[in-house]
Parts: C-alpha cells; structure tokens; sequence
C-alpha cells in the first residue's frame, strides 16, 4: 500500500476547482431522469393494464415491447436514436434521443411494476365495486390503484436511482451531463481518476436525496384509505 501514489488517485484540490463545472450538468441529469421517469409511469401504467388485458389484440404486443426493451442494452437504444435513425431521415438532437430513449426504456420496466402491484390488490374489491355499479376507470382511479402504489413505491424508487445513475450513459451522444463535463475535465487535466470519484459522489448525494423523498412518498401513501373515496 505504501507504494501507491495517492496524489494520483484523488486530488481535493482539483475536485474542488472543478465542482462549479462538473455541475453545470446536473440540469441536463435531473431533466433526464425526471422528465422520463414521469413519461415512463404514464406510459407504464398503459402498457400494464394491456399486458393484463384479456384482449389478445392489446396483451401481445405489450408483451413483445416489455420484452424487448428489458432486454435491449440502454447503451443501444441511444445509439440506434442518435448514430441509427439519421440513416433513415430522423434526426434527434443528443437530450431529445436520451430523453425518448429512457422514457421508453424505463416504461417497460414500471408497466412490470404496476401490474405486479395492480395484481396484489384483492381481486375481492373490484367485484365488490363493480355489484355497487362503479365504473371501471373509477374504480381503477380511486380504489384499485392508491393500493397499488403502495406497493410499487419501493421498485418504483429503485428504478427512479437507477435511471439517475443510468444517465451517464446519456454521455456517450455528447448530452453535457454531470458525467460528460466530468471526462472534459479529466481529460484536459490528465486526470480521471479525480473526476470518476468527484462524479461519483455527486451521483451518492443526489440519490440520497431522492430516497428521503421517496420514504416521505411511501409514508404519504402508507396513510391513504382507499375506502373513504376521497
């Protein structure tokens, strides 16, 4: 251990000079990971409730997206938006293809989510809604679905660290996020090393920060009476 040459593993000084610019691209994170998570819930809940359709027209293709895009690298997926579809006419800039690519990428694992949670409520409730004449979006919206977010919140939280991580790959198309300023850094300081940690413990506290919200999240929810119908 004594032989390691630590100034070359992390230099404070260097971290600190480079902060101010390495966070230049946290906008460019938080949107990514913000805007996608949003647009992957919605379209999420959609894909669950066709993939427990009992419409055959509905079920299968839900099924075949699910599939493939939880077993398509994310790294591919951006690269076939950004570097593959100008070879067929369309062209992305770098946030807008990082943006449709996790929306797209994270929905499928979230539709997985919802129907997982969607199915552990008591199939009890929803006859007893439908002998009161309640109609099915009511019943989805006001009984069915404040249960089955309780449950999906802790997966759901991890998907949301997970898509906040997952964002450096947006790196990759040049979207300057925290981890694109971080390599301009290193590479103009001969430095990486320095700039991998510092990017690594800014990713540590933004997702902190994020779990605090989700446990506020979960106990908000843990206190819903879905009986009340409020």
């Amino acid at each position: 251990m004594g032989a390691i040459q630590w100034q070359y593993v992390f230099n404070p000084q260097l971290a600190i000079d480079s902060f101010p610019f390495v966070l230049q691209g946290i906008g460019y994170t938080l949107l990514i990971a913000v805007v996608s998570m949003t647009i992957g819930m919605i379209l999420g809940l959609f894909l669950s409730l066709a993939r427990m359709s009992k419409s055959a027209i509905l079920r299968i293709p839900a099924r075949c997206y699910i599939s493939l895009m939880r077993g398509t690298p994310m790294l591919v997926i951006l690269f076939i938006l950004y570097f593959g579809f100008p070879f067929i006419g369309i062209q992305f800039k770098a946030v807008t293809a990082a943006l449709i690519g996790f929306s797209l990428n994270s929905a499928a694992y979230l539709a997985e989510v919802n129907r997982a949670a969607i199915g552990s409520v008591d199939k009890g409730q929803w006859e007893a809604a439908y002998a009161l004449g309640m109609p099915y979006g009511f019943i989805l919206k006001k009984i069915i679905l404040p249960q089955a977010i309780r449950v999906a919140m802790p997966a759901m939280g991890n998907i949301m660290l997970d898509m906040i991580k997952a964002t450096s790959l947006a790196a990759m198309i040049t979207v300057p996020e925290i981890f694109q300023q971080a390599k301009i850094v290193g590479g103009r300081e001969f430095d990486y090393m320095t700039m991998y940690i510092l990017v690594a413990l800014i990713y540590w506290a933004i997702c902190t920060l994020f779990s605090v919200g989700q446990q506020v999240l979960e106990r908000k929810f843990s206190a819903y009476d879905p009986l009340s119908l409020k």
